[in-house]
């Protein structure tokens, strides 16, 4: 190790805070220092390759090492390095705003700023029951999720996630959330309606009574748990069960914005309309931290008389830098077709999953556009699901260490069922995706014939063995 790496390592180990990280698994290991990026791959601190196969965090779009993208910040930072939108404007701002509502579907013109996708969901929420205040109905508050669903970690984002392990330290929460199934058909039972899934949110609801009800929050391809894709005509019960209850639909699109599902917003792939759109990641393609509500006119009319006012606010929302970096991030997007791209390519992609299906370990395949996951089982034909010990083992005794160390970045994920989740860079194509076959064979492979009656006992005594 070079006295620079060491250094980091030392520093790393002594000085930094990691997020959703078991700090002390790098006691007597290296803490993996990514130092660059170009196009899908990354490189660590001593000079490996990585495929970077879930875009840092379902983010880097336009990929890595973007010239553009950095020159565009640092103009803007020479010009105007920052001010605020609290009750100024700025051009990059203005445009960006512009830019967003020209490319929104129906009404959602207008755009408030926020500095990342928690914040982006706060906002939303609070937006709504703002909006019903200034409508004369105070009591609508609440707001409907679902189970598994991850909205961010802010108190109130964090009463919508529905992942019990991240709410629970934090309990008491916000008061006002409530939870309904989501959409793993993988899971159901073969006789059960297609959309009773959508009848659950009205069924949830009615229980907490139509007039205290805010809005639903609903990902168009769910994250948590694993890239839970709707039902054919969900969303459409949905908007109905909301409009029939005069309940806001907030479209939550922090990660399944700006191409990732293959258009610029999610829920065009699946032909809803919400009130709210919330978006971060992508905006930027993750240069720089930026996030944003999208609202319809409707939501925004309250607002825009006498003294009436959404007192709520950030200090970077719109940060002139960040909003530069978004406009050269959706010039990029535009310019080079990638939406398109995606959905010229998303069959190869799956059909290079659906492929693994011949391994045992591997139960289902699922999601949309460069947005996947493969759920992992004890059993394929009995869906037989792995004990809370047996994930972990599996998952960070052995998945996790062992794709990196073959060179692909990829999510291992148990918040739910055992799943391996792809996101890659909007740009990746036939290469990549033999080079992540390349990698997930062998390893999910190994996993699959360790995962015996003694399979668990095997794996931890490879693990200690390296």
């Amino acid at each position: 190790m070079s006295s620079v790496s060491s250094d980091l390592q030392a520093l790393a180990k002594r000085h930094l805070w990691m997020h959703f990280t078991r700090m002390g698994s790098f006691a007597d290991a290296e803490v993996p220092v990514i130092v660059r990026g170009d196009g899908c791959y990354v490189y660590d601190e001593h000079g490996k390759r990585y495929l970077d196969g879930l875009s840092a965090l379902y983010c880097v779009n336009v990929g890595h090492g973007r010239a553009e993208l950095a020159e565009a910040g640092a103009r803007q930072a020479m010009e105007l390095g920052f001010y605020t939108n609290w009750s100024y404007a700025h051009p990059r701002s203005i445009e960006l705003a512009t830019r967003i509502a020209e490319l929104a579907p129906g009404n959602l013109n207008r755009v408030f700023f926020t500095s990342g996708g928690s914040e982006a969901v706060e906002s939303a929420w609070k937006l709504a029951k703002a909006y019903h205040q200034a409508r004369g109905e105070p009591r609508r508050h609440k707001i409907v999720s679902r189970y598994l669903a991850y909205h961010g970690t802010s108190m109130g984002a964090l009463t919508a996630t529905g992942i019990p392990a991240l709410r629970e330290p934090f309990e008491p929460l916000t008061p006002g959330g409530h939870h309904a199934p989501n959409t793993n058909s993988y899971r159901w039972q073969e006789a059960r309606d297609r959309l009773w899934a959508a009848d659950a949110i009205e069924e949830a609801i009615l229980f907490e009574g139509p007039n205290t009800v805010a809005a639903v929050i609903l990902e168009p391809v769910q994250n948590g748990g694993g890239c839970f894709v709707p039902q054919d005509g969900y969303f459409e019960r949905v908007r109905e069960i909301c409009d029939r209850h005069g309940v806001l639909l907030i479209s939550d699109e922090v990660i399944c914005s700006w191409g990732r599902l293959g258009h610029m917003f999610g829920c065009e792939r699946y032909d809803y309309l919400p009130d709210m759109i919330t978006t971060a990641k992508g905006i930027t393609s993750a240069y720089a931290p930026m996030g944003a509500v999208i609202t319809g006119d409707h939501i925004a009319e309250p607002f825009l008389h006498g003294k009436e006012i959404f007192n709520h606010g950030f200090t970077f929302g719109g940060h002139p830098v960040a909003c530069a970096v978004a406009l050269a991030n959706i010039d990029v997007i535009e310019r080079e077709g990638l939406c398109e791209h995606v959905l010229e390519n998303e069959g190869r992609l799956r059909a290079m999953l659906e492929s693994l299906r011949d391994l045992p370990i591997v139960g289902d395949v699922r999601g949309a556009g460069y947005f996947h996951a493969i759920e992992l089982v004890k059993d394929q034909e009995t869906k037989e699901k792995f004990s809370h010990e047996e994930a972990e083992q599996l998952l960070r005794g052995f998945l996790a260490g062992e794709l990196y160390r073959h060179g692909l970045i990829c999510r291992t994920d148990d918040r739910g069922d055992p799943i391996v989740q792809l996101s890659p860079p909007l740009i990746a194509g036939e290469e990549q995706f033999e080079e992540i076959e390349a990698i997930l064979r062998p390893v999910l492979g190994e996993a699959g014939e360790r995962i015996t009656k003694d399979g668990l006992r095997a794996l931890r005594g490879r693990e200690l063995a390296r």
